[in-house]
């Protein structure tokens, strides 16, 4: 059987420490070297960046998260002993581990900590599929004559870099497929390589359906009615009976049960939507304080579109009630924009019809569909005003570029003095 020494990638033998450097992460499988589809996520991620650039927090719970009345975005393992976990609201978590660090996100830096990771996957293969900031699946068919070693060897090597020139760790799933590559990636963390090869369908029979990506609650229910509770019992329908029980998708999700899956990494399909959203210190039902939150938003979206090279073709709104209902309404543009202004109006509009009295805690705006940057806010005889309007903002961007963020701001995301 293949093995490998994952702390300095020399080729193991059957002892348990590595004969070269003498570590204990030794990893075995008949297929090690053969295996080319490989899942790469980042360990806690916000929460590690965190820990990275404050050592004396090294040993502490750390949760990264907003006020109160926010929810967690990240968690390191440390405070998931606890029970904390992601999109666990703040007060829960602060209740399951009062003696957590709470640390407040700072996405400029995740996304440069994520940019770096990135350059270093793009050295191992061009076919990289970023699916987040802090994860991405990889074929890595074809690279042993660049790298002079297969896959596997490249992978820890990888980690190896990352952990050096970054200071954060990852784990990785080493499969035939993007589905087993994925849950691999999920069963050995953190620090973790898991390889799943030919023995796919009977490692996954025994496992909850919710193992599966995409089976939610919802979803679990249906398959619990017709006495379907373990991927083994999903497995073994055949092709009409799952089409008959469980409609178009059926026979698509029988397949994943087994292991199967055909989807190809495909590079240009990471990123489908931006968005930016806040939770708020208490409830408000007033339109202006709903639309000052929300102005600060569609800034923070437009910024992030010019950042990653994409125009809004329409925009999503998000509300969360003071009873935790959630209400999303979505309008398409006339054309594809990053203006905050363009953003606004369309949002504020949906908004309109939102507010109406009900207490909301949460707002967030979304950019979907996604559209070129190229295609932003071309010139439109329909709308004579707007070359002064991507003027303006692009003197601001230069003003905010050069002094600051802070430098200068429109008047409606300030909060007006009682």
């Amino acid at each position: 059987m293949a093995a490998l020494c994952r702390d300095c990638g020399a080729a193991g033998g059957e002892a348990r420490t590595c004969a070269t450097c003498g570590g204990h992460r030794i990893v075995r499988h008949a297929e090690l070297l053969t295996l080319h589809i490989a899942h790469i996520d980042c360990d806690a991620f916000y929460a590690s960046v965190e820990k990275r650039d404050r050592p004396e927090l090294a040993a502490r719970p750390v949760i990264v998260g907003g006020g109160t009345r926010g929810v967690v975005s990240a968690a390191c393992y440390v405070a998931r002993i606890y029970g904390v976990r992601s999109a666990m609201p703040m007060f829960k978590a602060l209740k399951a581990c009062p003696d957590a660090v709470v640390i407040k996100p700072d996405f400029q830096k995740y996304v440069a900590a994520s940019r770096q990771i990135r350059a270093l996957m793009g050295t191992l293969t061009p076919l990289v599929q970023a699916l987040s900031i802090d994860e991405a699946v990889l074929d890595m068919a074809g690279t042993q004559a660049l790298h002079g070693a297969p896959p596997a060897v490249a992978l820890s090597r990888f980690a190896l870099a990352v952990e050096r020139e970054v200071g954060v760790t990852v784990s990785i799933g080493l499969a035939a497929n993007r589905l087993m590559a994925k849950i691999a990636a999920g069963r050995d963390k953190p620090r973790g390589f898991c390889v799943i090869g030919a023995e796919a369908r009977a490692l996954l029979a025994p496992e909850p359906v919710r193992l599966l990506p995409g089976v939610g609650p919802a979803l679990a229910r249906r398959l619990e009615s017709f006495g379907i509770t373990r991927l083994g019992q999903l497995a073994v329908l055949d092709e009409r009976d799952a089409l008959r029980r469980l409609g178009e998708d059926g026979p698509s999700l029988v397949r994943r049960a087994r292991g199967e899956d055909a989807r190809r990494v495909e590079p240009g399909r990471d990123t489908k939507s931006v968005s930016a959203e806040t939770t708020f210190d208490t409830d408000l039902t007033r339109t202006e304080d709903l639309e000052r939150h929300l102005w600060r938003l569609a800034e923070k979206v437009a910024k992030r579109l010019k950042e990653g090279g994409f125009a809004a073709g329409g925009v999503v709104l998000k509300l969360k009630t003071d009873k935790f209902a959630l209400r999303t309404r979505a309008q398409r543009l006339a054309s594809p924009t990053r203006l905050p202004d363009t953003l606004f109006a369309a949002a504020r509009t949906l908004l309109a019809r939102e507010a109406d009295g009900t207490a909301y805690r949460l707002i967030g705006i979304g950019a979907q569909p996604l559209a070129p940057g190229e295609d932003a806010d071309r010139p439109d005889l329909s709308d004579p005003d707007q070359p002064k309007r991507a003027a303006a903002q692009a003197a601001i961007d230069a003003l905010r570029e050069r002094f600051g963020a802070a430098a200068i701001g429109r008047g409606r995301g300030f909060v007006p003095s009682r």
